[in-house]
């Protein structure tokens, strides 16, 4: 036999104890494809779904209450400017310059008997009649009535 003949018969052995070996080890299963996502193997899908709808409703509600924070947040930048507050020092001390007045009157040396006073709409009426004094508050606008009566002699220190 030739060197090459035997060469070539080696090589076709080795060929055919590598086919044996593979075909022998080679074992093959049913190969399954499955989706992963409960949405389209319908597999926990309920659960998943609700998951989704918490997360979504999770992220509206915090969208919104951002919205009413900045909201809030510009309503005390206005209402906290300087001028703001300036008004409300303002109308403080004149509410508290008109109810002086009414205290006067009613209090004084010489207290009226009765007066009128228009503030904001409202009509504001004091009657003092046998050491009762009646305030009577007439809202222009509704036409509710608010009455206070206070004794006049009760007030000693």
């Amino acid at each position: 036999m030739t060197l090459q003949k035997q060469k070539r018969k080696i090589k076709d052995t080795i060929r055919l104890i590598a086919f044996l070996l593979l075909a022998n080890s080679s074992n093959a299963d049913e190969l399954l494809f499955k989706f992963k996502s409960p949405s389209f193997s319908g597999i926990n899908s309920s659960s998943h779904y609700l998951t989704i709808e918490n997360q979504e409703n999770t992220r509206k509600n915090a969208i919104q209450e951002k919205i009413e924070s900045d909201a809030d947040d510009i309503e005390r930048e206005k209402q906290n400017t300087t001028m703001a507050r300036f008004i409300r020092n303002y109308e403080s001390r004149v509410m508290a310059q008109i109810s002086r007045q009414l205290v006067d009157a009613l209090f004084s040396e010489n207290p009226s008997e009765q007066g009128k006073l228009e503030l904001e709409g409202n009509t504001i009426e004091y009657l003092v009649e046998a050491d009762i004094i009646t305030l009577t508050i007439t809202n222009n606008e509704t036409g509710e009535v608010t009455i206070i009566q206070t004794p006049s002699n009760s007030f000693t220190f």
